[in-house]
Order: C-alpha cells, then sequence, then structure tokens
C-alpha cells in the first residue's frame, strides 16, 4: 500500500526517554512510564497498559475555586505504562520546561497536559477581569518539569520591556511575576455615542521584567466572572 499519508513526518515519534515531546505541531505525544495530568477528553489514541481518572480541577479546593470563578482546568490523571496521543480541537501544542524558581500564570482554556510533579493553583489576576468577559482568575504553575499548552494559530512571545497592552480573550501565558492591570482602550466621544466602536474596550496591562504569549484569535468569553454574576453569581455558579 502506498500514500503520502505514510511519510515518515506522519509516522510515530521514537524516544528512548519518557515524557512529553511533540509529534507533531497539533499533537502531544507522552511516553508514559509514570503518571501524568491532562486535560479531560483530550485522549485521541493510546497504547499500553493505561488508565484514565477523572480528577476535576485536581482536588477539593480547586474544584471549589473553579466553580466560584468559572476557571481551572478539568483534569485526569494518566497513569501507567505506553503512549498517550493527546491534542485539543487542532490547536498549536507548545512544550515549556518549567524549573525551581520559575512561576507561569496560563489562562485555563489553554493546559493541555502537564508533569505531576508541577504544583497548581487556581488565583486572582491582579486588577484585571471585572471590566472584561475573560475571568478574575488564571492557573498558575511553579515547580520543576513539563507543561503543554495551546494557541490557535502561531503565536507572538512579546518581551515585557516596555508598558504592553493585550487583549484579555488573546492572553495565552505570562511570567507569573508580572504587575496586571486593565487599561480602557477606548474614550468616550462622539464615535462612541453614535454607535461606532472598536471592540477593544478594556486591554490587559503587564508590566515588570518578562514574557506575554499572544495567540492571534480570542477566546470566547469565559462564564464564571463578570458574565456569570449577571448570569446567577457566583452562588449560582458554584449550585450549578
Amino acid at each position: 500500500m502506498r500514500s503520502e499519508l505514510f511519510s515518515t513526518e506522519n509516522l510515530e515519534k521514537e524516544s528512548a526517554q519518557p515524557g512529553m515531546r511533540l509529534q507533531n505541531s497539533k499533537m502531544l505525544k507522552i511516553e508514559l512510564n509514570g503518571e501524568a495530568m491532562a486535560r479531560v477528553g483530550s485522549m485521541v489514541a493510546y497504547q499500553g497498559q493505561v488508565q484514565f481518572q477523572a480528577l476535576g480541577s485536581g482536588g477539593l479546593g480547586k474544584f471549589l475555586k473553579q466553580k466560584l470563578t468559572g476557571e481551572g482546568v478539568p483534569l485526569m490523571k494518566v497513569s501507567g505504562r505506553g503512549d498517550v496521543f493527546l491534542a485539543e480541537l487542532a490547536k498549536d501544542v507548545h512544550i515549556i520546561d518549567l524549573e525551581p524558581g520559575d512561576a507561569l500564570s496560563i489562562n485555563g482554556s489553554s493546559v493541555l497536559a502537564f508533569d505531576s510533579t508541577l504544583q497548581y493553583d487556581i488565583r486572582m489576576v491582579g486588577g484585571a477581569g471585572m471590566a472584561s468577559s475573560s475571568g478574575l482568575f488564571n492557573c498558575v504553575f511553579s515547580g520543576h518539569g513539563r507543561i503543554a499548552i495551546t494557541t490557535r494559530g502561531t503565536p507572538v512571545v512579546l518581551n515585557v520591556d516596555a508598558p504592553t497592552y493585550v487583549d484579555p480573550q488573546a492572553a495565552v501565558c505570562w511570567s507569573a511575576n508580572l504587575q496586571t492591570g486593565y487599561h480602557r482602550a477606548e474614550q468616550l466621544g462622539l464615535g462612541t455615542l453614535l454607535g461606532r466602536r472598536t471592540g477593544e474596550s478594556f486591554t490587559m496591562s503587564f508590566a515588570g521584567q518578562g514574557f506575554v504569549v499572544v495567540q492571534p484569535s480570542e477566546e470566547p468569553p469565559i462564564m464564571g466572572s463578570g458574565q456569570q454574576q449577571q448570569e446567577g453569581g457566583l452562588l449560582g455558579g458554584l449550585l450549578s
């Protein structure tokens, strides 16, 4: 049987070392020998003796935070020995190595998988979110290990060496030590009164030393912050 489908670039990537690697730009491969954490529903194939256990958002405390905020990552623990392939709506996949002392703040919708050696929490994004639909909270990862994130298209990595402003729904992740806030991008004027708007009422601001990863697309509004408060409030979200 002959086909371009069977070209070497589409064959399974092999390695002598266990762990995460890119199968291709849209798919993550975990050569599993132990356990890892992955987004619920992201498994597209696996080989070997592998078990999957749903964990909500990674424990009762994180589960309650997720219900209150609408943020977080619905997680499953992947354990055993074998090869696991993960993907999310054909988004681009990127692997980041965290070392001791590093901390990364990530939009929960962009988390695909991470080593179980990493610490993970849901924290409020200082000064941002109330005036936008992007949410008030982000997932913060620290420790030593690998994390795989997704972007809608090829991102740009901005070095924050000057005041930096980003559409909240296009911000994928950033150095957790950066100071965040929000900036009014539109000024109330005649054009606004006449119904002509830019569609960019607020942007996130970043200051300090670090980086921001920005994707060329906007994530849909997250239910759980401003919108959730309008449609039942935080308590309603907890009880849903």
